[in-house]
């Protein structure tokens, strides 16, 4: 009884010896997008009062598990019984990715707002819309994050997929747990910031070390923030590229010479310009008909 007991302490251990090998080597093979998932959600979780930046973060926090929950058994049973059906997930996703990325530089350069606008009228009208307004930015955040974490998940499970079923559910789960715990721990602390630097001044009276590391945190806010906006836009786009030249062959074997990140970006890129021209043609024939 005994001995049968301690075998399968012994096999439990010799499993989590392997699955914590195998999450290691998924989790480095996810490590890049990752770190776009950061830089894209660090964007989405800015711009808010600083009283509702957490409260936004946890909402967007709760809908990436939902995410998981979602798209962790869907891929193992996708690549159970239909796995071509995992590529076309992906190339739909790396589409949408796309065009978000694009989407943003256009409107960077073309639709900067009126700067002209009453302020009365403007205040009136972001108290009206702050609701909403959050909304719709968790409501992006999550559907990038859905996206992004497919990528994650499916390239973790394809570290695995030589090792038993018992071994992928574990790995792939772990490192969808780690995916959500580790990034938005670490915008969490990116959006406090500022925050936590106000608290170092007024403990230290404004003098010492931490008065000025924490005027570094304070001023370094606004351009971690402007600089997570463009990475996270310029990220989108990799990863768009990155879906679609390792899924399509004719893509995978154009300009064979040509650096990977080049030949991803410029993929996402044109992809992603043809999205937003499909979707202003649609969006105006739209509102003729509407009218």
């Amino acid at each position: 009884m005994a001995s049968g007991f301690f075998a399968i302490l012994d096999d439990i251990a010799f499993l989590m010896d392997d699955v914590a090998l195998a999450t290691k080597v998924a989790t480095r093979k996810t490590a890049g997008i990752l770190g776009d998932d950061l830089a894209v959600n660090a964007e989405k979780a800015t711009g808010f009062l600083s009283e509702r930046e957490i409260p936004v973060l946890w909402a967007i926090t709760k809908g990436s598990l939902v995410n998981k929950l979602i798209i962790v058994p869907l891929a193992l049973l996708l690549n159970a019984f239909l796995p071509s059906a995992i590529t076309i997930i992906l190339l739909l996703g790396g589409l949408y990715l796309a065009y978000e990325g694009v989407e943003k530089i256009v409107e960077y350069l073309f639709h900067h707002e009126s700067k002209e606008e009453p302020a009365v009228e403007a205040i009136t009208e972001k108290e009206v819309t702050g609701a909403d307004y959050e909304k719709e930015k968790v409501k992006s955040a999550v559907t990038t994050d859905f996206i992004l974490s497919l990528e994650i998940v499916i390239i973790a499970l394809g570290s695995v997929a030589h090792q038993n079923l018992t071994i992928q559910i574990i790995t792939v789960a772990a490192v969808a747990l780690l995916a959500t715990v580790g990034v938005y721990g670490i915008v969490a602390l990116i959006v406090r910031m500022d925050d936590a630097g106000y608290k170092l001044i007024k403990k230290s009276n404004g003098k010492g070390f931490f008065a000025v590391l924490g005027e570094l945190l304070v001023k370094g806010l606004p351009v971690i923030i402007k600089v997570l906006g463009a990475v996270g836009s310029v990220a989108l786009i990799l990863v768009s590229g990155g879906i679609f030249v390792h899924n399509v062959e004719y893509i995978h074997h154009l300009f064979p010479n040509l650096p990977s990140i080049v030949k991803e970006f410029g993929v996402g890129l044109v992809v992603g310009l043809a999205a937003v021209l499909v979707m202003t043609g649609f969006k105006k024939v739209y509102s003729l008909v509407k009218k």
